[in-house]
């Protein structure tokens, strides 16, 4: 059985009446959630003058969300080119506009070229030069940082760890100093910045620390070679409470931007850029979901949803946790595994689950889902895409 902890459990509060009226699933996002998160982000990093954050377009790129989250300052950090074109298209800056990414095509530089985006993180040698050749066509020069792995690990699933020597990202620490000496040696490219990310959904912050402490290394090489970064980017990575959304709407981040400011060591005119993605949008989304049946079996009995792992594949993919909540039933508490209909095994959000009692037609939220629920939707089985609602949609 899911344990619920010690910390008493609230439902969140949610305008089951507008349900009612929605076809499910649907995503469903709580703006007031996530302005409070933004007015966080802004107040907790604006006590440091050169911390400048950027969001992570992968969490979520619904428009309605882009749009907030633009208005609220913050840059785009993507990761393909379509996020380039959606940041763009949502009214970004194309100065607070980064290019990440392992495998960047001539497609997609070439338009965030024509965009004059303010950097594109290179992660090997061969990607520097198609850049080079392709802003030489363009009579532009392109300011590149370089991804270096930094070989720390995170606390976190193995599938969303990112900065270890054996994953795909980044350039080696090794191999630092030729890369950056290669960057100086092309006339259409300007080596700006080094790039970092060790991973997602992190909640230990001496994870964070040990981070700091390679990067300030790495900068000490640097520097014994007269080689000064204007822009340090120490990725993102920090994680939300998947089991109390309603207790912790808000990440910690008073204490993940202290932990940089009093480890990471700046030279005079750097600046620190992050990419908070997750730790922006989780919270303020929920998966919309109604039950088609209730099911009993010899042993344990089955909530089966509308929605599956089409919907939202963290559970099958990751062994995710989603807090669920049964929004229409206020009854005894009973057990579940709660599913879906897809013709797999693994189409299960949460197994042994205690939930008010379940009937046909309950409406269920899988909370935290505002990160990678909506964005990395499928239409396996010929399903449509889940629709997504605002806050302010609904009142």
């Amino acid at each position: 059985m899911v344990s619920n902890s010690t910390i008493p459990m609230i439902k969140g509060t949610f305008p089951i009446n507008k349900f009612q009226q929605i076809e499910t699933p649907f995503y469903y996002y709580d703006m007031a959630v996530l302005r409070q998160t933004l007015d966080t982000i802004r107040q907790e990093a604006g006590k440091y003058d050169n911390f400048v954050v950027h969001y992570a377009v992968k969490a979520n790129a619904n428009p309605k969300i882009l749009r907030v989250i633009r208005e609220a300052g913050l840059g785009a950090d993507c990761v393909s080119g379509g996020e380039v074109r959606a940041s763009v298209e949502a009214g970004f800056p194309n100065n607070k506009i980064v290019y990440a990414g392992v495998g960047k095509t001539d497609k997609e530089i070439n338009y965030s070229l024509d965009h004059d985006i303010f950097c594109f993180n290179v992660e090997s040698i061969p990607e520097l030069e198609v850049i080079n050749e392709l802003a030489e066509a363009k009579n532009k020069v392109a300011h590149v940082a370089f991804r270096i792995n930094p070989d720390v690990g995170a606390h976190t699933h193995a599938n969303i760890t990112t900065g270890l020597a054996e994953n795909k990202f980044g350039i080696s620490m090794e191999d630092m100093e030729t890369v950056i000496e290669r960057a100086n040696e092309l006339k259409n490219v300007k080596f700006v910045g080094l790039h970092f990310h060790i991973g997602s959904q992190i909640l230990e912050m001496n994870d964070f620390v040990a981070l700091c402490n390679r990067v300030n290394e790495l900068q000490e090489r640097l520097m014994k070679r007269h080689i000064i970064c204007e822009h340090i980017n120490v990725g993102g990575g920090l994680g939300v409470d998947y089991h109390h959304p309603n207790h912790f709407p808000v990440p910690n981040l008073a204490e993940y931007f202290a932990v940089y400011h009093k480890h990471l060591r700046l030279y005079p005119g750097q600046t620190l850029h992050f990419e908070l993605g997750r730790a922006v949008v989780a919270q303020c989304g929920s998966l919309i979901s109604r039950v088609t049946y209730v099911k009993k079996g010899t042993n344990k009995q089955f909530a089966i949803l509308d929605a599956g792992f089409p919907d939202l594949i963290r559970p099958a993919l990751y062994q995710a946790y989603h807090r669920i909540e049964n929004l229409t039933s206020d009854e005894a508490e009973e057990t579940y595994d709660v599913v879906g209909p897809i013709c797999e095994s693994s189409d299960v959000f949460l197994k042994a689950v205690d939930l008010n009692k379940a009937h046909r037609g309950d409406l269920f939220a899988l909370r935290s889902a505002g990160a990678y629920g909506e964005i990395m939707a499928s239409g396996y089985n010929c399903r449509e895409l889940p629709k997504g609602y605002t806050s302010e949609e609904l009142v």
